[in-house]
């Protein structure tokens, strides 16, 4: 199944992807459903090539194993990730940047999703989770221009 969101975000496509390459990132627009723990040495920053694994918890508290995230693609026009973990095998995100103007940019989260009988449970939980990533990316970035 795939879950697919566009929204359209207040930064320049060169101001969200310098953002894309940071851990920290994922942390922040992910909470509070999913919190992402490196596990040994999982990378800071992520690159083309780069594998690396984390502690899942649902919400902060539930378990759901450790996920792998492998990068495949990462340029200004977007990031392809090739993720699972032992509940949900496939993962296959692809996000994709498209200048609108200056100042905002097209940012399209879409992933494919495989976990046997428990797909649909996942899709509705993945559906909700882009939604609220999108709205912490809004509130992220509004923040940089702050400061």
């Amino acid at each position: 199944m795939i879950v697919q969101k566009t929204t359209i975000f207040p930064a320049s496509r060169d101001a969200v992807f310098q953002k894309l390459h940071r851990l920290e990132t994922l942390q922040t627009i992910a909470k509070p459903y999913a919190v992402f723990e490196p596990v040994d040495s999982a990378a800071a920053v992520w690159t083309v090539g780069g594998k690396s694994s984390y502690r899942l918890r649902l919400f902060g508290f539930i378990p759901f194993g450790t996920h792998t995230i492998r990068i495949v693609r990462f340029d200004p026009d977007g990031v392809s990730s090739r993720e699972g973990n032992g509940h949900v095998p496939v993962w296959n995100h692809d996000i994709l940047l498209v200048p609108v103007d200056e100042s905002h940019t097209e940012y399209t989260d879409r992933v494919e999703i495989r976990a046997g009988w428990k797909t649909i449970f996942i899709w509705l939980w993945a559906k909700a989770f882009y939604a609220h990533r999108q709205r912490r990316w809004i509130r992220l970035l509004k923040e940089g221009e702050a400061q």
